[in-house]
Parts: C-alpha cells; sequence; structure tokens
C-alpha cells in the first residue's frame, strides 16, 4: 500500500501549531488531558481545588519534551460547567502560550465555555472539541460557535449502525456538510476509539477519512488502553505501561494527532511516539515522499541519519 495520497492533504494551523498533510510531512501533535476524572491534580472539582504547583510543572515538562523531540503538543481540559472551564484556562494561559481544548461532553455547556473564549480573545489559539453525531441540534450549534468566532473544531466520526472503518467515514459524510457552514479555518476528525484492540478500527478509518476528504484525523489510543488498564487490575500496571507506550507508536504512524490521555504519560509517550514518527519517516522517504522541513524527531534525535539519507 501506497504511502502517498492521490488526494491533497489539508495542513491546519492551530496557533501556530501545524496538523495534517502528506504522511511524514508534519509530526503527530499530541492532545494531552489534564482535569479529567481521577486526575490526581484534582483536589476538590467542586472547589476548583488544584494541585497549582505541579500543574504548571506538568505543563512546562510537556513543553521540554516537544522542544527536544520536535512533537508538537496541546493540552484539552476536561469540565463538566462552564464556570468550572473558566478557572481552568485563566490558569492554564497564565502559564503558557500553546494552544489548548475544551473536553465538555454536553453541547450547551461546551457552548457557554466557548463563550468565555471569546470574551478572552483567546480564539486562535482554541480548539472547539468536539462536534459529535450525538448532538441534539449539530446546525444550531455549527451557526452559534461560527458567530462566537470559533476559528478551528474537531469533528468526531462515528456510527452507531456501522461501528466499522467505513462507518467513520459515512458519519463524517452526515456531518461535514453541516459542520462546513461555519466556514471554520480548520477542521479536524476524530475516528473515536471504542477499545484496546479496536484502535485498528480507527487507524483503518484515518487512513479511509484522508484517501476521501483530505482532512487531519487522529483518535484516542488512550481510550482503549486505560480500558484494559481497569480490566487487568492495578497489580498488572508495567503490563499497561508497556502497552499503552506500544499503541500510541502504532497510531503515530496513521494519525496526524493523538488523544495519549493524563500528562502522568509524558516520559513513555513522548520516547515511543517520536521513535515510531522517525522510523515512518524513513519509510516515506524510500517510498518518495520528502523529508519533513521544520522540526521533527528524526532531525532532532537522530541527526546523523538524516545527513546520511540526504547524502543519498
Amino acid at each position: 500500500m501506497a504511502l502517498k495520497f492521490a488526494r491533497e492533504q489539508k495542513v491546519c494551523n492551530i496557533g501556530g501549531i501545524k496538523i495534517g498533510g502528506q504522511p511524514g510531512e508534519n509530526p503527530p501533535v499530541l492532545f494531552w488531558n489534564m482535569f479529567q476524572k481521577g486526575d490526581v491534580l484534582l483536589k476538590s472539582r467542586k472547589n476548583r481545588e488544584f494541585d497549582r504547583e505541579t500543574a504548571t510543572k506538568r505543563i512546562h515538562e510537556m513543553e521540554r519534551w516537544s522542544k527536544e523531540t520536535g512533537l508538537p503538543a496541546l493540552v484539552v481540559m476536561v469540565a463538566n460547567t462552564a464556570d468550572e472551564m473558566a478557572v481552568w484556562i485563566d490558569f492554564y494561559t497564565s502559564v503558557t502560550d500553546l494552544p489548548f481544548g475544551v473536553d465538555i461532553w454536553k453541547a450547551d455547556v461546551r457552548m457557554e465555555a466557548t463563550k468565555y473564549v471569546a470574551e478572552k480573545g483567546l480564539m486562535d489559539r482554541f480548539l472547539y472539541n468536539s462536534i459529535t453525531p450525538w448532538d441534539e441540534d449539530i446546525p444550531g450549534q455549527v451557526a452559534a460557535i461560527k458567530d462566537m468566532g470559533v476559528k478551528h473544531v474537531v469533528v468526531q466520526a462515528f456510527d452507531v449502525e456501522d461501528m466499522g472503518p467505513k462507518g467513520r467515514v459515512s458519519a463524517l459524510k452526515k456531518l461535514l456538510p453541516m459542520v462546513e457552514k461555519g466556514n471554520f479555518e480548520s477542521i479536524i476528525v476524530d475516528t473515536a476509539v471504542m477499545g484496546l484492540p479496536l484502535t485498528a478500527v480507527s487507524l483503518i478509518g484515518n487512513r479511509l477519512v484522508k484517501e476521501e476528504f483530505g482532512l487531519p484525523v487522529g483518535c484516542a489510543p488512550a481510550n482503549g488502553t486505560y480500558m484494559w488498564k481497569k480490566e487487568i487490575g492495578p497489580e498488572n500496571v508495567s503490563r499497561f505501561v508497556a502497552a499503552d507506550a506500544a499503541m500510541e507508536a502504532i497510531t503515530a504512524i496513521e494519525s496526524d494527532f493523538i488523544f495519549p490521555g493524563p500528562m502522568t504519560a509524558l516520559d513513555r509517550v513522548y520516547p515511543a511516539v517520536a521513535a515510531a514518527y522517525s522510523m515512518f519517516t524513513v519509510k516515506a522517504l524510500d517510498e518518495g515522499l520528502p523529508l519533513p522541513s521544520g522540526p521533527n524527531p528524526l532531525s532532532l534525535l537522530f541527526p546523523d541519519v538524516v545527513e546520511t539519507l540526504t547524502k543519498k
């Protein structure tokens, strides 16, 4: 199977971070979670209390890993209410200039939080996550966030009647005509991981989406690995750690972006994804695709390999 797509591939720019393109053109972007259920940083969600010092250190550690490996990153923060999300946004934007996203299940709450982002003038670095097949009034939601000035959106592609790879495509076909009315600068697609081995379904779906639509696409392998972590129990944490690193690495070669889960996994996910992407770019070069031009894992971690390859 040839790596290069016949269809032109869209490259989006979210707050200075490029997402998408032909295989190997841009490194996969890591969308880390903060303040999700069970996050050890949280002391009291109700009272908006969290370990601010450790949270700040984690964000700076993420920035360090990104700089060293060339894997861009942003943080998607989880909240149940707009007021709660406002606290997280104020904290995040006080410690970093990186883009950020929201993770809110209810569309009305999500839009309320988005209004706060608009009031703060942060739309250039804001990722609206996400428009889903389960939202009740998608046209109304699109119109509302368009009016607020949203520029970058995630669309979740999933079909409950066809949970295979083609179902991801059919779901996107239904959603895109509605979403495109928002004239957003960036539309990126999440192919909804439903279990660890079923990550394969999302990865096949990723390729089908890029073939047909040319849009940046990715998924959340952490959804599958953390489900499995619960099944095998705390006594088998070493198995989970190995499997999680492997799944993130595998996902990296078929995705423009990855949701790797909690930031406690920084030190295993960055090396795993960097190694996989480095290998993949060499494979892409062998098939006629150019080496990436910007900072990336291959050029930063293996400059001697790049020198050898460019001399051929």
